[in-house]
Formats: C-alpha cells, sequence, structure tokens
C-alpha cells in the first residue's frame, strides 16, 4: 500500500496529460493504447490491484470524467485542475478541420521574432494551421502496398495492410481521424474514385508505372529475399525506428552525380543487375570498391537565427534533447526515394551478400546500413556490445538503437549524397525547475510534438546543438511548448539557453555526422529545405501580433 499511493499519483497526472491532449477524449481501449507508446509499458493495473482500466479511472473521479456517446460507448475525458486549465482550455479551441493554408502563405506573412531582451518570447506573430503529415517510411509502405495490391476498396484497406506488413495501420497515432484523411494527404501519389461497390484507392499512374519499372520487391521469391533474420515486426519497434514517441533504449541515449537520383534514377550497377541477372553480383569475400569505410555523413546546413522552418520532431528523450526533420517536399521525397533504392539493392540476396560486413568492419564509427521492418536505414556502430550485437545511431532519425551485426550491411557510396537529415535540438529558453526534466514533464513534451507538423523559430546553436522554440500553429491561437511547461509547472523561462546536459554527456550527432559548413561561411548557408524568413526591425517586431499572456 505504501507503494501504490505514490504510484498512483503519478499515473493520475500521466492520464490527466494523455486525456487533456485528446479533444474528443478516448476510449479505455485507446487509453490504454497511448499509454503504452508513450510510457512503453502497460497501464500498472496488477500493481495497484485492479482488473480493467474502466475500474481503475472509476477511482480518479477528480482526474477522469465517464462519459457516454450516442453509439453507448464509453469516453473518458480530463477534468483539469488549477494547473491544466489552461491547456484544456487550448485543446477545447482546437479545429477539427484544419485550414487548407499553403506553406508559401505562411513565408509570406509578416512574422516577429523574441530578442534575449524581450519580456514576452510568445510575441510571434500568428502562423498558419497545418495538417498532419505522415513521416517517409510510413508513406513509402503505403504506395508499397497499393503498388502491389492496387486498387483497393477503402473499406478492405486496413485488412490488406494488416496482411501485407504483420501489424495494423494505426493512423490516429500520426494526427489523423480517418483513414480517408491519410489518402487525401497523399494526393500527389494516391487516387480515390467513387465506384458502386465503394471508394476504389489506386496509386496515380505515374508513381504506379514507377514502382514497376524499378522492380521493388512486392512479392520476392524465396530466392530473392536476403537471407536477413526478421526484426520483431512490432508496433513499437516499428515507431522506435521512425517516430517521436519511443522511449531511448537505456544503454543510452559520395557520388559523383550532382543530385541523389529519383527512384527512376538507378544508379548503373543496379540497372544492369535488374536487365542482366544476378551473374553480375558474383559473390565475392573482397570488399566491394563502393562500400562506404571511412567516410562520415554530413549535417544539413545551418538554419539562420530567426528563421521560420517546418519540422516534425522525430526522437524525444526530454525537452533539452530531441530531433527533429525538415519539412519539406523535396527533403520528404529525397529520403522517401532514397529508402526506396536502399531497398530494391539490398532485398535481393546477391546484392545484400556482396556488402556483408567483415568482423574487422564492425566497429564505433563505422557508417553502415541495417534493416528494420523490411526497410533500410542509414546508421552510424556506437559500440560493439558483444559477439552479436552492436548499438547503432540511426542518422536521419536520431535514436540509438540496439541490432544484430547479421543485419548490418556496407553503405554503397552512392547513399552519402544526403545529408544526414536528423537535427539535434534543444527547446530554447527553458530548463527544468526540479534540475532534471521530470517524467510529467517529458510525457507532456511528447504529447505536445506527438505525430505532426510544428513550427519551429530559431534562436542559435549551442556546441552543434539547434536551440529552437516550438509552435503548434493547428489552434486557434499559436502554442508555444516552452509557455506550456511553465504553466504547468514543468520549466523555468530563463531568457538564455543553458547548455543541455543530456547533449553534453552523449551528443551522437557530433561525434559521428561532419559539419556542413565547409562552402562559404557556414552562419550564413539559406538550406533550401526550410521556410525562412528575413526577420523585422525593432519598429516591426512591436506592431506585430501579439498573443495573450494569460491563455499560455
Amino acid at each position: 500500500a505504501s507503494k501504490q499511493a505514490p504510484l498512483m499519483e503519478v499515473l493520475k497526472k500521466e492520464v490527466r496529460a494523455m486525456l487533456i491532449a485528446a479533444k474528443g477524449g478516448l476510449t479505455p481501449e485507446q487509453l490504454e493504447e497511448q499509454y503504452m507508446a508513450m510510457v512503453c509499458k502497460p497501464l500498472p493495473l496488477h500493481d495497484l490491484g485492479f482488473q480493467s482500466t474502466l475500474e481503475l479511472v472509476t477511482q480518479m473521479p477528480e482526474v477522469v470524467q465517464i462519459c457516454s456517446s450516442k453509439n453507448g460507448t464509453l469516453i473518458l475525458k480530463a477534468i483539469a485542475d488549477d494547473s491544466t486549465k489552461g491547456i484544456a482550455k487550448l485543446v477545447a479551441n482546437q479545429k477539427v478541420k484544419t485550414r487548407k493554408a499553403s506553406k508559401k502563405t505562411a513565408m509570406k506573412a509578416n512574422a516577429t521574432f523574441p530578442t534575449k531582451n524581450s519580456k514576452n518570447p510568445e510575441s510571434f506573430q500568428t502562423l498558419s494551421a497545418r495538417t498532419p503529415i505522415l513521416p517517409a517510411a510510413v508513406k513509402a509502405e503505403l504506395q508499397d502496398l497499393l503498388s502491389s495490391s492496387s486498387p483497393l476498396l477503402l473499406m478492405d484497406l486496413d485488412k490488406a495492410f494488416l496482411r501485407h506488413f504483420g501489424r495494423a495501420f494505426q493512423y490516429r497515432q500520426y494526427g489523423f481521424l480517418s483513414m480517408f484523411e491519410v489518402l487525401r494527404s497523399m494526393s500527389d501519389s494516391v487516387v480515390i474514385e467513387q465506384t458502386k461497390a465503394g471508394s476504389l484507392v489506386a496509386l496515380r499512374k505515374y508513381l504506379a508505372s514507377q514502382i514497376e519499372q524499378e522492380g521493388v520487391p512486392q512479392a520476392a521469391s524465396a530466392a530473392e529475399i536476403s537471407p536477413l533474420e526478421p526484426v520483431p515486426e512490432t508496433e513499437s519497434f516499428h515507431q522506435a525506428a521512425l517516430l517521436v514517441d519511443s522511449e531511448p533504449v537505456q544503454t543510452q541515449p559520395v557520388d559523383s552525380g550532382d543530385h541523389l537520383r529519383q527512384v527512376s534514377g538507378w544508379t548503373n550497377d543496379m540497372y544492369i543487375f535488374h536487365h542482366q541477372g544476378s551473374e553480375q553480383f558474383p559473390p565475392t569475400p573482397e570488399i566491394p570498391p563502393d562500400a562506404v569505410q571511412d567516410r562520415s555523413l554530413c549535417s544539413l546546413p545551418p538554419l539562420k537565427r530567426r528563421c521560420l522552418v517546418g519540422v516534425i520532431v522525430e526522437f524525444v528523450v526530454s525537452p533539452s534533447q530531441f530531433y527533429i526533420q525538415i519539412c519539406s517536399t523535396e527533403a520528404s521525397y529525397k529520403l522517401q526515394d532514397l529508402m526506396f533504392e536502399m531497398r530494391h539493392v539490398y532485398s535481393h540476396k546477391v546484392a545484400s551478400d556482396k556488402y556483408i560486413m567483415p568482423e574487422s568492419a564492425v566497429r564505433p564509427g563505422q557508417l553502415c546500413c541495417v534493416m528494420v521492418c523490411k526497410w533500410w536505414y542509414r546508421v552510424i556502430i556506437h559500440r560493439v556490445i558483444n559477439d552479436q550485437e552492436v548499438e547503432v545511431f540511426y542518422a536521419d532519425y536520431g535514436h540509438l538503437q540496439i541490432v544484430q551485426k547479421s543485419w548490418l550491411r556496407f553503405l554503397k557510396w552512392h547513399y552519402l549524397k544526403l545529408p544526414a537529415q536528423a537535427i539535434p535540438c534543444s527547446l530554447a529558453w527553458v530548463k527544468p525547475v526540479e534540475g532534471t526534466w521530470s517524467s510529467a514533464a517529458i510525457l507532456l513534451f511528447k504529447h505536445l510534438c506527438r505525430f505532426k507538423e510544428l513550427v519551429g523559430i530559431v534562436d542559435e546553436y549551442v556546441d552543434g546543438v539547434l536551440y529552437l522554440f516550438l509552435c503548434d500553429t493547428s489552434t486557434k491561437e499559436d502554442v508555444y511548448f516552452h509557455s506550456v511547461l511553465r504553466d504547468m509547472g514543468y520549466a523555468d523561462v530563463c531568457g538564455e539557453n543553458i547548455p543541455s546536459q543530456e547533449f553534453e554527456e552523449l551528443n551522437p550527432s557530433a561525434l559521428y555526422v561532419q559539419p556542413s559548413g565547409k562552402q562559404g561561411n557556414p552562419g550564413l548557408v539559406e538550406p533550401d529545405l526550410c521556410l525562412q524568413q528575413e526577420s523585422q526591425d525593432e519598429d516591426s517586431e512591436t506592431a506585430a501580433l501579439k498573443l495573450d499572456r494569460a491563455d499560455l
């Protein structure tokens, strides 16, 4: 009983945070899923002496309101306390239908930015709302499914995804309300036609023909499939490789062409393999000449101070240690095309065997690639665990993971061209009130970041870590994350950037990724991946719209 009381108090805070973030509430089953996704363990029902989630929440009358929907489904809603009323108000104002605002519109808007002397860090201009977006790898999976099963009835898509990948497609975790919304967000590659049988989903002809021409493996024969040991294809592991919710593993945390080729632009050796057969890749113990051995990936060019940029938070340890990807059509397509191309090459047994890494090459700092859930990712070996396992850093997503040595392959030289897409970040101007971030603060920050495109306002770089403000523009009023953490009592807004203790202890990006600023002055590079804007003068700042500080 002495251990149950503090556990119950912590659980109440976590449940309240999850329910407040869900505007329409959650069913008991959804609450269980959300808790598992965020905390990486099930609700502690047994430890607290409960048989079901419903029995648990009935013992939280000050935290949970149990309602009934029109169809009789039980819905759990949060009861805000004094410290969370502001957040509840902001969530209640969140729009269900997002405005169709383009990035160009946001780019043209006048914006103001905080200065070190500013007393109001929220004095940014209100920004356009943004719709949820799918990670590149998830979009690639849906395209892969449709390329082998197209056309499909919309009502059958969930079942087809489950059969194809061995797991359910949980679109709500990406911020979508329905599968139709997911497909609508992929209108550049997916078309929906109304028929007598129902809504018919198919790849657009140009993309379907591309995939067919390039021979992306769909139902490969046993002889074509690489003899890699299968990665446990659980939802939590898949999210760990791609999304923001996964916990860090606690051992923890080029080509001569001018442009990265698109899906239709395979390298010569790949083209020969596809059209002339496996004799072009004879097994050999020698290391292939195009295998990367002593090279590193470069980072993206530095962002200009005070620029606006669309971002997705890919992986979170705490508000002081997380990784983002820049949002843009170009960046998304480049990473997606890279993943298609790597899958095309390494899924063939003969080619895959050619790039097997000898024991002498499996060493810390070695750039290579690893297969996860049938997709290949660029990784750097962080440390060797034992004879069978290594810990790797995902250069495009930001997390560490322990994998089998047998899953590793040499990276082809061609795949060096695209810079590492994960950018190490800390939330600007905040520090934890308790010296270290509490689990409740981290949970809240993950909820704020979860599966949505955000607006980042660049403040500065400190020791290779990007300090930026994060803003959710999908509500009627812009929500600034540093203000939310402050108002919840988890953070102090200090007006300066405190070096991240977590990144000081371990920053894999600084260890293994080379800075990009070798072309001129790195501080003045304007990458084409972001929506940047010049800052206005002080007169413009004082004239700009300001958010009501009381609402934040």
